[in-house]
């Protein structure tokens, strides 16, 4: 039971965005590399789906495809950019452009992991 007399203490909380130093694209880079594609159980950046970062201050942008306009973890993919990007210190509002220019192809892959898939 809390002491009306003393005052509450207030919970640590996590500093707002704009408190942090904004992330490099490298650290943008980095951060993405832990949402993969379920199908496939690769990252979306080994698999060659995203095409470009744009870093501005605390904001952050996304130019990213799929494997298919009908991939059926599209959704799910893009839930997790969004997630992993929003956990990120520093980094504010986050746009995620789908894209499908160019379309993508097994070629996009890294080099290392396509040997590895057999490709």
């Amino acid at each position: 039971m809390s002491d009306p007399t003393k005052p509450e203490e207030e919970a640590p909380s996590r500093p707002a965005a704009t408190d942090a130093a904004p992330p490099s694209a490298d650290q943008v880079k980095l951060a993405l590399r832990k949402v993969k594609d379920p199908e496939l159980n690769l990252n979306i950046m080994d698999l060659g789906l995203v095409y470009d970062i744009i870093v501005d201050g605390n904001e952050v942008q996304v130019d990213m495809t799929l494997t298919s306009p009908g991939c059926p973890a599209g959704p799910q993919i893009m839930g997790d950019v969004e997630r992993v990007l929003r956990a990120m210190p520093g980094v504010g509002e986050v746009t995620i452009n789908l894209v499908w220019q160019p379309f993508w192809s097994p070629d996009k892959i890294e080099p290392r992991v396509r040997a590895y898939m057999g490709l």
